[in-house]
């Protein structure tokens, strides 16, 4: 039994500065929503990924790992934002904040690196991640849970 071909995922490659950006803020709402089954679909069925010392491939390893991520980073709040973009290649930075179980808060620092397939499937995500401990009363991501209003101020504009 064949199975169809999974619909194409715009905005496709090769990427110019608004199809680039659009990506990524798609990406930044689908980790917002924090359902690792809606954001495992974003990835080719045979993905890659680097986390931080951690490699993941396939889109059912990817949501195992999404399901224990947001298991541990609780209240997760995230702000991505294009760095740059060539053909297939988008490079972000991000920040994201969290607490673990204790009441201890984070903002999380990195970069990706993403590759997508013609499809616009993301099948390379190499991720460098650094964990900065904060007070709750340094937090700079306050709206509920969910996707991150128009009107929030970005990376830049925060000062991140």
């Amino acid at each position: 039994m064949t199975t169809a071909p999974e619909a194409p995922r715009p905005p496709l490659p090769p990427f110019d500065a608004a199809s680039a950006a659009k990506k990524v803020r798609m990406a930044e709402d689908g980790w917002n929503s924090r359902d690792p089954a809606r954001v495992a679909l974003a990835y080719s069925p045979g993905s890659v990924w680097r986390n931080r010392a951690e490699f993941v491939s396939g889109r059912e390893a990817i949501e195992q790992f999404l399901v224990r991520k947001w298991a541990r980073e609780l209240d997760y709040r995230l702000i991505k934002e294009l760095w740059a973009f060539h053909g297939h290649r988008i490079a972000v930075r991000f920040a994201y904040e969290w607490h673990d179980d204790s009441g201890h808060w984070f903002r999380s620092y990195g970069n990706e690196n993403w590759e997508f397939d013609d499809q616009g499937f993301m099948h390379t995500r190499i991720a460098s991640i650094n964990d900065l401990p904060i007070q709750e009363s340094d937090r700079k991501y306050h709206w509920p849970l969910g996707r991150r209003p128009d009107d929030h101020p970005g990376l830049s504009d925060l000062g991140l």
